[in-house]
Protein backbone atom coordinates (compact mmCIF):
# COMPACT_ATOMS: atom_id res chain seq x y z
CA UNK A 1 0.00 0.00 0.00
CA UNK A 2 0.98 3.65 -0.36
CA UNK A 3 1.25 5.79 2.74
CA UNK A 4 2.57 9.16 3.87
CA UNK A 5 5.55 8.90 6.19
CA UNK A 6 7.04 11.50 8.50
CA UNK A 7 10.73 10.70 9.03
CA UNK A 8 12.00 14.13 10.11
CA UNK A 9 10.48 17.35 11.38
CA UNK A 10 10.09 20.36 9.15
CA UNK A 11 7.89 21.97 6.53
CA UNK A 12 5.19 20.32 4.42
CA UNK A 13 7.83 18.87 2.10
CA UNK A 14 9.00 16.38 4.76
CA UNK A 15 5.81 14.36 4.19
CA UNK A 16 6.90 11.66 1.75
CA UNK A 17 5.04 8.96 -0.15
CA UNK A 18 6.29 5.46 0.68
CA UNK A 19 5.34 1.90 -0.29
CA UNK A 20 4.71 -0.37 2.69
CA UNK A 21 3.34 -3.89 3.17
CA UNK A 22 -0.42 -4.05 3.52
CA UNK A 23 -1.19 -4.38 7.25
CA UNK A 24 -2.71 -7.66 8.41
CA UNK A 25 -5.52 -7.43 10.99
CA UNK A 26 -4.68 -9.11 14.27
CA UNK A 27 -7.21 -11.00 16.36
CA UNK A 28 -10.06 -8.63 17.18
CA UNK A 29 -9.14 -6.14 14.43
CA UNK A 30 -10.43 -5.15 11.02
CA UNK A 31 -8.60 -3.92 7.93
CA UNK A 32 -10.13 -0.81 6.37
CA UNK A 33 -9.70 0.37 2.81
CA UNK A 34 -9.38 4.11 3.43
CA UNK A 35 -11.51 6.42 1.28
CA UNK A 36 -10.96 9.57 3.36
CA UNK A 37 -8.47 10.53 6.05
CA UNK A 38 -8.84 13.67 8.11
CA UNK A 39 -6.11 16.25 8.64
CA UNK A 40 -6.00 18.15 11.92
CA UNK A 41 -4.03 21.26 12.85
CA UNK A 42 -2.30 19.45 15.70
CA UNK A 43 -0.77 17.17 13.05
CA UNK A 44 0.65 20.26 11.35
CA UNK A 45 2.18 21.27 14.68
CA UNK A 46 3.43 17.73 15.22
CA UNK A 47 5.06 17.67 11.78
CA UNK A 48 7.20 20.68 12.71
CA UNK A 49 7.74 19.46 16.30
CA UNK A 50 5.63 22.25 17.72
CA UNK A 51 3.02 20.14 19.50
CA UNK A 52 2.79 19.43 23.21
CA UNK A 53 3.96 15.85 22.56
CA UNK A 54 6.89 14.94 20.29
CA UNK A 55 6.07 11.82 18.25
CA UNK A 56 8.53 8.99 17.71
CA UNK A 57 9.74 8.89 14.10
CA UNK A 58 9.30 7.49 11.56
CA UNK A 59 5.53 7.47 11.67
CA UNK A 60 2.47 7.56 9.44
CA UNK A 61 0.35 10.52 10.60
CA UNK A 62 -3.42 10.55 10.67
CA UNK A 63 -5.71 9.80 13.58
CA UNK A 64 -9.05 9.39 11.76
CA UNK A 65 -10.13 7.56 8.64
CA UNK A 66 -13.26 6.25 6.99
CA UNK A 67 -13.84 3.55 4.41
CA UNK A 68 -14.93 -0.04 3.81
CA UNK A 69 -14.01 -3.03 5.97
CA UNK A 70 -11.82 -5.12 3.67
CA UNK A 71 -10.73 -7.96 5.99
CA UNK A 72 -11.34 -9.15 9.53
CA UNK A 73 -9.06 -10.75 12.09
CA UNK A 74 -9.67 -13.83 14.17
CA UNK A 75 -12.77 -13.57 16.35
CA UNK A 76 -14.37 -10.72 14.41
CA UNK A 77 -17.89 -11.05 12.99
CA UNK A 78 -17.53 -11.65 9.25
CA UNK A 79 -20.71 -9.65 8.62
CA UNK A 80 -18.59 -6.51 9.01
CA UNK A 81 -16.94 -7.23 5.66
CA UNK A 82 -17.88 -4.58 3.10
CA UNK A 83 -19.55 -2.26 5.59
CA UNK A 84 -18.96 1.50 5.62
CA UNK A 85 -17.33 2.56 8.88
CA UNK A 86 -15.51 5.35 10.68
CA UNK A 87 -12.15 4.46 12.21
CA UNK A 88 -11.33 6.73 15.19
CA UNK A 89 -7.66 5.77 15.35
CA UNK A 90 -6.94 8.35 18.05
CA UNK A 91 -8.53 6.11 20.69
CA UNK A 92 -6.91 2.88 19.48
CA UNK A 93 -3.78 1.08 20.64
CA UNK A 94 -1.96 2.46 17.58
CA UNK A 95 -3.33 6.01 17.44
CA UNK A 96 -2.04 7.00 14.00
CA UNK A 97 -1.65 5.60 10.49
CA UNK A 98 -4.58 7.28 8.73
CA UNK A 99 -2.57 8.86 5.89
CA UNK A 100 -2.54 5.56 4.02
CA UNK A 101 -4.53 3.41 1.61
CA UNK A 102 -5.27 0.84 4.31
CA UNK A 103 -5.26 0.77 8.10
CA UNK A 104 -6.12 -1.65 10.90
CA UNK A 105 -8.09 -0.89 14.07
CA UNK A 106 -9.89 -2.75 16.86
CA UNK A 107 -13.24 -3.95 15.56
CA UNK A 108 -14.94 -2.74 18.74
CA UNK A 109 -13.99 0.85 17.91
CA UNK A 110 -15.37 1.19 14.39
CA UNK A 111 -18.69 3.01 14.06
CA UNK A 112 -21.13 2.29 11.18
CA UNK A 113 -21.92 5.16 8.83
CA UNK A 114 -25.39 6.09 7.59
CA UNK A 115 -25.66 5.38 3.87
CA UNK A 116 -26.18 9.07 3.04
CA UNK A 117 -23.11 10.26 4.98
CA UNK A 118 -19.97 10.67 2.91
CA UNK A 119 -16.60 9.37 4.04
CA UNK A 120 -15.24 12.94 3.99
CA UNK A 121 -18.00 14.18 6.30
CA UNK A 122 -17.38 11.26 8.64
CA UNK A 123 -13.74 12.28 9.09
CA UNK A 124 -14.81 15.82 10.00
CA UNK A 125 -17.09 14.49 12.70
CA UNK A 126 -14.46 12.46 14.51
CA UNK A 127 -11.77 14.54 16.28
CA UNK A 128 -13.34 17.88 15.40
CA UNK A 129 -16.96 16.86 15.77
CA UNK A 130 -16.31 15.11 19.07
CA UNK A 131 -14.35 18.13 20.31
CA UNK A 132 -17.25 20.45 19.51
CA UNK A 133 -19.86 18.14 21.01
CA UNK A 134 -17.95 17.41 24.22
CA UNK A 135 -17.01 21.08 24.70
CA UNK A 136 -20.71 21.87 24.79
CA UNK A 137 -21.36 18.99 27.18
CA UNK A 138 -18.62 20.26 29.52
CA UNK A 139 -19.90 23.85 29.44
CA UNK A 140 -23.52 23.89 28.22
CA UNK A 141 -24.52 26.98 26.19
CA UNK A 142 -28.23 26.85 27.01
CA UNK A 143 -29.64 30.42 27.20
CA UNK A 144 -26.15 31.93 27.12
CA UNK A 145 -24.25 34.12 24.67
CA UNK A 146 -21.22 32.27 23.31
CA UNK A 147 -18.15 33.32 21.34
CA UNK A 148 -16.58 30.85 18.90
CA UNK A 149 -13.06 31.79 17.71
CA UNK A 150 -11.89 30.27 14.40
CA UNK A 151 -15.57 29.82 13.61
CA UNK A 152 -14.94 28.82 9.99
CA UNK A 153 -12.52 26.04 10.93
CA UNK A 154 -13.20 22.37 11.41
CA UNK A 155 -14.15 22.60 15.09
CA UNK A 156 -15.52 26.13 14.96
CA UNK A 157 -17.93 25.53 12.07
CA UNK A 158 -19.46 22.64 14.02
CA UNK A 159 -19.45 24.54 17.33
CA UNK A 160 -21.48 27.35 15.79
CA UNK A 161 -24.20 24.93 14.70
CA UNK A 162 -24.19 22.69 17.75
CA UNK A 163 -24.29 25.66 20.14
CA UNK A 164 -27.45 26.80 18.36
CA UNK A 165 -28.93 23.29 18.55
CA UNK A 166 -28.05 23.10 22.25
CA UNK A 167 -29.96 26.29 23.09
CA UNK A 168 -27.46 29.17 23.02
CA UNK A 169 -29.26 32.51 23.15
CA UNK A 170 -26.62 34.15 20.92
CA UNK A 171 -23.75 32.73 18.87
CA UNK A 172 -20.97 35.12 17.91
CA UNK A 173 -18.39 33.94 15.41
CA UNK A 174 -14.83 35.24 15.31
CA UNK A 175 -12.50 34.67 12.40
CA UNK A 176 -10.09 36.11 9.90
CA UNK A 177 -11.45 37.82 6.79
CA UNK A 178 -14.85 38.30 5.18
CA UNK A 179 -15.06 34.90 3.48
CA UNK A 180 -14.61 33.01 6.74
CA UNK A 181 -17.04 35.24 8.60
CA UNK A 182 -19.62 34.84 5.84
CA UNK A 183 -19.30 31.05 6.14
CA UNK A 184 -19.90 31.21 9.89
CA UNK A 185 -22.96 33.41 9.39
CA UNK A 186 -24.32 30.99 6.78
CA UNK A 187 -24.01 28.20 9.36
CA UNK A 188 -26.20 30.03 11.87
CA UNK A 189 -24.03 32.52 13.76
CA UNK A 190 -25.99 35.59 14.88
CA UNK A 191 -23.03 37.94 14.39
CA UNK A 192 -19.40 37.80 13.33
CA UNK A 193 -16.27 39.76 14.19
CA UNK A 194 -12.86 39.84 12.54
CA UNK A 195 -10.20 39.24 15.17
CA UNK A 196 -7.48 40.76 13.01
CA UNK A 197 -9.04 44.15 13.84
CA UNK A 198 -7.69 45.67 17.07
CA UNK A 199 -11.09 46.61 18.49
CA UNK A 200 -12.74 43.24 17.99
CA UNK A 201 -13.38 42.58 21.73
CA UNK A 202 -15.25 45.89 21.89
CA UNK A 203 -17.37 44.71 18.96
CA UNK A 204 -18.29 41.57 20.92
CA UNK A 205 -19.31 43.68 23.90
CA UNK A 206 -21.43 45.90 21.64
CA UNK A 207 -23.16 42.85 20.15
CA UNK A 208 -23.96 41.55 23.64
CA UNK A 209 -25.36 44.85 24.91
CA UNK A 210 -22.16 45.82 26.69
CA UNK A 211 -21.92 42.61 28.72
CA UNK A 212 -19.51 40.39 26.78
CA UNK A 213 -19.92 36.72 25.96
CA UNK A 214 -20.98 34.36 28.76
CA UNK A 215 -18.80 31.53 27.38
CA UNK A 216 -15.78 31.58 25.06
CA UNK A 217 -14.79 28.23 23.54
CA UNK A 218 -11.09 28.82 22.82
CA UNK A 219 -9.63 26.24 20.44
CA UNK A 220 -6.99 28.65 19.08
CA UNK A 221 -4.80 29.65 22.02
CA UNK A 222 -1.72 31.84 21.86
CA UNK A 223 -2.11 35.61 21.95
CA UNK A 224 -5.80 35.30 21.08
CA UNK A 225 -6.59 33.87 24.51
CA UNK A 226 -5.53 36.98 26.45
CA UNK A 227 -7.30 39.24 23.94
CA UNK A 228 -10.46 37.17 24.32
CA UNK A 229 -10.67 38.03 28.02
CA UNK A 230 -11.66 41.56 27.02
CA UNK A 231 -14.71 40.04 25.29
CA UNK A 232 -15.71 37.85 28.27
CA UNK A 233 -18.52 38.93 30.57
CA UNK A 234 -18.10 39.43 34.31
CA UNK A 235 -18.66 35.98 35.79
CA UNK A 236 -18.14 34.44 32.37
CA UNK A 237 -16.28 31.24 31.51
CA UNK A 238 -13.27 30.77 29.24
CA UNK A 239 -13.06 27.14 28.11
CA UNK A 240 -9.52 26.46 26.93
CA UNK A 241 -9.09 23.63 24.43
CA UNK A 242 -5.84 24.52 22.64
CA UNK A 243 -3.39 22.02 24.09
CA UNK A 244 0.20 23.24 23.79
CA UNK A 245 -0.76 26.83 22.93
CA UNK A 246 -1.53 28.25 26.39
CA UNK A 247 -0.85 31.99 26.46
CA UNK A 248 -2.16 33.47 29.72
CA UNK A 249 0.10 35.21 32.21
CA UNK A 250 -0.38 35.36 35.98
CA UNK A 251 -1.65 38.92 35.62
CA UNK A 252 -4.40 37.69 33.26
CA UNK A 253 -5.52 35.12 35.83
CA UNK A 254 -5.53 37.76 38.58
CA UNK A 255 -7.73 39.99 36.40
CA UNK A 256 -10.10 37.08 35.84
CA UNK A 257 -10.41 36.52 39.57
CA UNK A 258 -11.29 40.17 40.04
CA UNK A 259 -14.11 39.82 37.51
CA UNK A 260 -15.37 36.52 38.94
CA UNK A 261 -14.48 34.80 35.69
CA UNK A 262 -13.49 31.16 35.44
CA UNK A 263 -10.98 29.25 33.33
CA UNK A 264 -11.87 25.69 32.44
CA UNK A 265 -9.52 23.27 30.76
CA UNK A 266 -10.64 20.81 28.11
CA UNK A 267 -8.92 17.63 26.91
CA UNK A 268 -10.91 15.30 24.67
CA UNK A 269 -9.35 11.87 25.13
CA UNK A 270 -9.99 11.45 28.90
CA UNK A 271 -13.70 11.99 28.22
CA UNK A 272 -13.98 9.18 25.68
CA UNK A 273 -14.78 5.75 27.03
CA UNK A 274 -15.65 3.27 24.29
CA UNK A 275 -19.35 3.69 25.08
CA UNK A 276 -19.21 7.49 25.05
CA UNK A 277 -17.20 7.46 21.83
CA UNK A 278 -19.67 5.29 19.95
CA UNK A 279 -22.74 7.10 21.30
CA UNK A 280 -21.31 10.54 20.54
CA UNK A 281 -20.18 9.65 17.02
CA UNK A 282 -23.53 8.03 16.28
CA UNK A 283 -25.28 11.21 17.43
CA UNK A 284 -23.08 13.37 15.20
CA UNK A 285 -23.47 11.07 12.20
CA UNK A 286 -27.26 11.09 12.54
CA UNK A 287 -27.38 14.89 12.89
CA UNK A 288 -25.36 15.25 9.70
CA UNK A 289 -27.28 12.55 7.82
CA UNK A 290 -30.58 14.25 8.69
CA UNK A 291 -29.35 17.65 7.49
CA UNK A 292 -29.47 19.27 10.93
CA UNK A 293 -25.68 19.61 10.97
CA UNK A 294 -23.73 20.81 7.94
CA UNK A 295 -20.16 19.67 7.45
CA UNK A 296 -17.87 22.20 5.76
CA UNK A 297 -15.18 20.50 3.66
CA UNK A 298 -12.46 23.03 2.91
CA UNK A 299 -10.18 20.93 0.75
CA UNK A 300 -9.85 17.47 -0.80
CA UNK A 301 -6.38 16.25 -1.75
CA UNK A 302 -5.06 12.99 -3.20
CA UNK A 303 -2.73 11.10 -0.90
CA UNK A 304 0.43 12.17 -2.71
CA UNK A 305 -0.46 15.82 -2.10
CA UNK A 306 -0.47 15.56 1.68
CA UNK A 307 2.21 18.24 1.82
CA UNK A 308 -0.02 20.68 -0.07
CA UNK A 309 -2.88 19.89 2.27
CA UNK A 310 -0.64 20.67 5.25
CA UNK A 311 0.51 23.88 3.58
CA UNK A 312 -3.10 25.02 3.34
CA UNK A 313 -3.44 24.69 7.12
CA UNK A 314 0.05 26.07 7.76
CA UNK A 315 -0.90 29.28 5.97
CA UNK A 316 -4.31 29.51 7.68
CA UNK A 317 -6.07 29.49 4.30
CA UNK A 318 -8.42 26.61 5.06
CA UNK A 319 -12.05 26.61 6.09
CA UNK A 320 -13.85 23.59 7.49
CA UNK A 321 -12.25 20.16 7.23
CA UNK A 322 -9.29 19.27 5.02
CA UNK A 323 -9.19 15.64 3.90
CA UNK A 324 -6.95 13.24 2.03
CA UNK A 325 -8.54 10.92 -0.53
CA UNK A 326 -6.27 7.85 -0.95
Amino acid sequence: MRAIQLSRFGGPDVLEVVDLPTPVPRAGEVLIRVHAAGINFFEVLMRRDGYAVTPQLPMIPGVEAAGFVEAVGQGVDASLLGTRVAAPLFVSQRPHGGYAEQVTIDADLVVPLPDVLSFEDATALMVQGLTALRLLRQSPPDRKSVLVPAAAGGVGSLLVQLARLKGASQVIAAGRGKAKLDLALSLGADAAVDYTEPDWPARVRDITGGEGADIIYDTVGGALTAASLQALSAGGELVFAALGRYGLAASDLEAMIGRNQSLRGFALLPLLSAQVLRASLSELFQLAASGRLQVAIGGRFPLDQAGEAHRLLDERRSTGKVVLMP
